[in-house]
């Protein structure tokens, strides 16, 4: 499962660098999904069983409060990533994680970590 769905403020020549490396990938300004809500962007991500990856926080704010099971999320908290950066990143982290996602979770990485949360969140 290589499937992902990058959200608007990621490079979309990171597409290409991705999908040279067997990853099936789209832009959501690929799909005239530029300026779409991000409730709609993941369900796009759902239906196609694609991983999101964003720079913003309310994908994961969206799916820990709705108790979705899917889909899974990679929120990205590094700045200023061109596209050849951002596609050694995923192609870095994917082997760790992508058993994981398989299953729902929600995935935040930073210059120092990568957290895995796995969905759906319970309240407890």
């Amino acid at each position: 499962m290589k499937r992902l769905l990058l959200d608007q403020g990621l490079p979309r020549s990171t597409t290409t660098l991705l999908t040279q490396t067997g990853f099936d990938v789209i832009h959501v300004s690929d799909i005239g999904m530029s300026r779409a809500d991000d409730v709609d962007i993941l369900q796009r991500a759902r239906t196609e069983a694609r991983v999101c990856i964003t720079l913003d926080a309310d994908f994961h704010s969206l799916l820990a409060t709705s108790g979705a099971h899917d889909p899974s999320v990679i929120r990205i908290r590094k700045e200023g990533l061109d596209a050849t950066a951002l596609a050694t990143l995923l192609q870095g982290i994917w082997p760790g994680l992508e058993e994981g996602l398989k299953g729902g979770a929600m995935v935040t990485v930073t210059d120092r970590s990568v957290r895995v949360r796995r969905l759906p969140i319970v309240r407890g």
